[in-house]
């Protein structure tokens, strides 16, 4: 395939609908570019972690999230409505699972809080990059170059190291952490299936308004309800910068730029979450990450150069690989 070809059709790891280039969203880079607003989706993502610690010293996980959504979703909506994007039953059908895959995701993370360390819990969520791989190749039948494979345990063996500090012990909530995980995972797994096939605007609206609506339903359920339609003036901050940037332009461009690049490469990429993270609670909150840490930082950067090699070794940056 010429690069020409490459950048005027690209066809989904799902095997579905060819994209046409002037599709919503297709970077210019072709899967460069993807790589490259992924990176900033995670970025953006590092860069909430200290923002919703800040938040809820004031307000609980339910209520920050609920509304942090609700805004996103209504932010959405109008931008959905403003582009007159068609919008289809699949497009809801298929928002919605994955907005419950997301929330679950939340949701399980915050209850593996209650009974694990929060070190612990870091690192098996991040775990979800091996999950990509491994049910990716089981369930989807995607194909994986060893360089990439060879990536993901190594940025798996970073995560270790960045979240734990090299010390593990094992807690009740460490089931509840996996879960988790794979949750993720088959969030990320079903957007690269779906995202061709939709409007990417109405699929990542109708995942927002699904977890603002969850929230919403836990909350009641727990008490929180009468907070969660309460102004909290004092999270206003981190609300809109969570809700905007970790959000809407993150959850916006993860959705468009997975038509572009495979779930494995993508989850790839999200493990530089927590190596963001880390930096931003440095300059923000005083933390330290310390040699584990470090080191642990420079195996995911090892593991994402890693599995580019393929491509610049021939020179060729193309959607699917395989074992070779």
């Amino acid at each position: 395939m010429t690069e020409e070809t490459f950048r005027n059709t690209i066809r989904p790891e799902s095997g579905g609908p060819a994209v046409p280039a002037d599709a919503v969203g297709n970077p210019s880079g072709g899967k460069l570019g993807a790589d490259l607003l992924l990176l900033l989706a995670a970025f953006f993502w590092g860069l909430a972690f200290p923002l919703v610690k800040e938040a809820l010293s004031h307000v609980t996980v339910l209520v920050f999230l609920g509304q942090r959504f609700a805004l996103a979703f209504l932010l959405l909506l109008a931008l959905c409505l403003f582009r007159l994007g068609s919008f289809r039953g699949t497009v809801l059908r298929h928002g919605a699972l994955l907005g419950i895959f997301l929330f679950a995701a939340f949701f399980l993370q915050t209850a593996a809080l209650r009974y694990t360390t929060a070190s612990n819990a870091a690192f098996l969520t991040g775990l979800s990059v091996v999950f990509v791989a491994l049910l990716g190749a089981r369930l989807f039948r995607h194909r994986l170059h060893r360089f990439t494979l060879a990536g993901v345990f190594l940025a798996a063996a970073g995560l270790f190291l960045l979240t734990t500090g090299g010390q593990w012990r094992f807690n009740g909530g460490d089931l509840l952490a996996l879960l988790c995980a794979l949750s993720v995972a088959f969030h990320v797994l079903y957007t690269g299936a779906w995202a061709p096939r939709g409007d990417v605007y109405w699929l990542t609206a109708v995942q927002m308004g699904t977890i603002a609506l969850l929230c919403a339903l836990f909350a009641v359920l727990t008490g929180d309800g009468a907070d969660l339609f309460r102004w909290h003036g004092e999270i206003l901050g981190p609300l809109v910068v969570c809700a905007v940037f970790a959000t809407v332009f993150a959850f916006l461009i993860q959705t468009a730029m997975q038509r572009f690049t495979t779930a494995a490469h993508t989850a790839l990429i999200f493990c530089m979450e927590p190596v963001f993270g880390a930096v931003f609670a440095f300059f923000l909150l005083g933390e330290r990450m310390g040699t584990a840490g470090v080191a642990g930082a420079l195996l995911i950067l090892a593991g994402m150069v890693l599995s580019e090699l393929p491509g610049i070794l021939s020179g060729k940056r193309n959607g699917k690989v395989r074992f070779t």
